[in-house]
């Protein structure tokens, strides 16, 4: 019989293999770190785009989807960032920069496209849900696209571990979450963390990677609540596809900071989606 001890993980085990990931090309963290900086121009930005032709492609292909519905036909860079403005073209880095980081072939029984539709039908959510309060929607992007990213750190790290985490998830019908304290004794928001701390993320980024599941914790920054009510929306749209999902419990304290009526929530249900749909077919 397994011994379910066999599989704990120690959260410094996490921290020295996180340190020892290759860091992201510098190009690439550049871009990272800059795109929060109000202050960085769309020349700026094509500057950096112009160095990744991964990138360049797909800000092309997403300039020229439906969902734009430009009539000609764009073909250059600076017309496709001209015409999608610094918002969307930063949150397409961010997302491809991210996508292509972690290894998919170690861990079969986790969906990765799953989990980066997932990741990113939250960004874009929590972005539109800051724009209806008024905040950042950069930062806002940012830490939906990132607030899961301790799966990915898990995973890759440690895969036949995760492979009895998924087991066990399936087998006891629970939240994912519970399944990795289960068979971890720590969990993707612990890794999350320690990876957020190793790329030198923004405090309020950490605050809701931190606070997803659990936004009403004291001294979180808002976008907590901004993510946790994103990530509940998602799952309930069912964007991520994935047919082991499960709803998450909704925090009533999270839904009354934000105070967002019903006509705000149908707005943002049907942006969120439409969206999805462009830069899902671009992305992965």
């Amino acid at each position: 019989m397994t011994d379910i001890n066999e599989f704990k993980v120690q959260l410094e085990d996490v921290v020295k293999k996180i340190k020892d990931l290759p860091t992201l090309p510098e190009v690439a963290m550049e871009m990272l770190q800059n795109l929060d900086d109000e202050e960085s121009s769309l020349d700026m930005v094509t500057e950096k785009i112009a160095l990744d032709q991964s990138v360049t492609a797909k800000l092309l292909r997403l300039a020229n989807s439906s969902y734009y519905g430009n009539n000609s036909k764009v073909v250059t860079l600076q017309q496709a960032t001209a015409m999608l403005g610094v918002k969307n073209v930063k949150n397409l880095i961010r997302a491809t920069i991210l996508s292509n980081k972690f290894p998919t072939e170690k861990c079969p029984a986790f969906d990765f496209k799953a989990f980066w539709r997932h990741s990113i039908a939250t960004a874009i959510c929590a972005e539109l849900i800051s724009r209806a309060l008024h905040m950042k929607h950069d930062f806002a992007f940012t830490a939906g696209l990132l607030h899961d990213i301790g799966k990915l750190v898990l995973v890759t790290s440690y895969p036949a571990n995760y492979d009895q985490v998924l087991r066990h998830q399936r087998n006891t019908d629970c939240l994912l979450i519970e399944a990795e304290r289960s068979i971890l004794h720590i969990d993707h928001v612990d890794a999350g963390l320690a990876l957020a701390t190793h790329w030198n993320f923004s405090e309020a980024v950490c605050d809701a990677i931190r606070g997803h599941h659990h936004p009403e914790q004291e001294n979180l920054n808002v976008l907590a609540s901004v993510v946790h009510v994103a990530n509940a929306i998602v799952h309930a749209l069912d964007l991520a596809q994935d047919e082991n999902d499960m709803l998450p419990l909704l925090s009533q304290a999270a839904w009354d900071t934000l105070g967002l009526g019903e006509a705000d929530y149908l707005s943002i249900f049907r942006e969120t989606e439409m969206r999805f749909d462009a830069m899902d077919q671009i992305v992965l």
